[in-house]
Formats: C-alpha cells, structure tokens, sequence
C-alpha cells in the first residue's frame, strides 16, 4: 500500500493564504474586531471580506455586529470547526515539510 502524500491533506478553504491568516490570528479564540483582521493581513475591505465569506460558508468562523457609538463594528470569531480544520492544516503542512526534509 502506497503512503498518501501529505499534499493530499491540504484543504483548499484554509489553505488559501489570506484565509489561513485569518484562521491564524482567530486562533487563540479571541474574538477580533473586522478593521483589526483587515489591517494586520493589509487588505482591503472588499478582499476580507470575500475570504471571510468562504470562512463563514465553511462554518469555520462566525461574525457578530454590534452598534456601539452609533459606529457598526463586526467582531470575527473561530468555531471548534474552524480550530479543527486549522489545526489539521497545520498538521499537513509539518507532514509536507518533514517528507520534503527526508527526500
């Protein structure tokens, strides 16, 4: 029997890099405000947006608004899903490094 290699165990959804950033800085279970997220990974409103649709879509993070001085903040948070999935990527990619490492 043939050993699957460890790229076969990359999910595309978490993968993608802006999206792996955002699962990264949610990781710790804080809750992070939408201008905090969208600041540290330098995009635009739109961009984060788009990505944290496919997040939403996956069930791997959740926003929550809250109107606060009459300003409308979205707060972003990981779901167990969202950890699990981050954490078997992480998981996929010390696998890729260590065969990369032995070959």
């Amino acid at each position: 029997m043939t050993e699957t290699h460890p790229i076969l165990e990359l999910d595309d959804t978490v993968h993608q890099r802006i999206r792996l950033g955002i699962l990264a800085l949610l990781r710790s279970g804080v809750a992070l405000e939408f201008g905090v997220l969208r600041d540290q990974l330098r995009l635009t409103d739109g961009n984060l947006n788009r990505h944290l649709k496919v997040l939403e879509d996956a069930a791997f993070v959740t926003a929550r608004r809250s109107t606060g001085r009459g300003r409308r903040k979205t707060w972003l948070t990981i779901t167990d899903p969202g950890r699990s999935a981050f954490d078997a990527e992480l998981a996929a990619l010390r696998a890729l490094i260590d065969a990369a490492e032995q070959a």
